[in-house]
């Protein structure tokens, strides 16, 4: 899965991905695999639970980054619509260390465009993929909703279109199964 680029570092109620409180990333995995929003979220001390989101995603496969390596925000808050990327990912660099790696999502507008401008390669449609080939390898890409509260779509509805994903790689399996 591959993000923008973080907030800034006081906004941070965590050091790893999707760090931001306002961000319902971890509130919707807690939703779709344990049926409680809340399920990561350390309310009394106003965090997410760093140590149970890192088994999560090691238990689930889940790999996470950033679409930018530098960056430069040119307004004084974390949206991606001020957000100029300097230098880009080396995409190709991550994936030979994941060579399981089957398919790349990007969570927001920001990170799909970075991908798309980078490869060349369609644009999917928000909850669906394209196929791209990065190195001689082709993997799907999946473009999913921000997980951010900015962008303006209820957490379980963004959860419905993050579920079909997790479905279809295998990660998540839905009662009818």
């Amino acid at each position: 899965m591959l993000g923008s680029f973080p907030p800034k570092k006081e906004r941070w109620s965590m050091d790893f991905f999707y760090p931001n409180l306002q961000n319902d990333m971890w509130r919707i995995m807690g939703y779709l695999f344990y049926n409680d929003k809340q399920y990561f979220v350390d309310s009394i001390n106003k965090r997410f639970k760093y140590d149970e989101i890192v088994e999560f995603c090691t238990q689930k496969g889940i790999a996470i980054f950033d679409t930018a390596q530098t960056i430069k925000r040119l307004k004084d808050n974390a949206s991606d619509k001020f957000l100029q990327i300097i230098e880009p990912t080396d995409i190709s660099l991550l994936l030979q260390q994941i060579p399981q790696c089957k398919a790349i999502v990007t969570t927001g507008e920001k990170a799909t465009d970075t991908l798309v401008e980078r490869y060349g390669c369609d644009k999917p449609t928000i909850g669906n993929y394209s196929n791209i080939v990065i190195d001689k390898r082709e993997l799907q890409f999946y473009r999913m909703p921000s997980s951010s509260r900015a962008y303006p779509l209820a957490i379980e509805k963004k959860a419905m279109i993050y579920q079909t994903l997790f479905t279809q790689l295998g990660i998540l399996h839905t009662k009818e199964e």
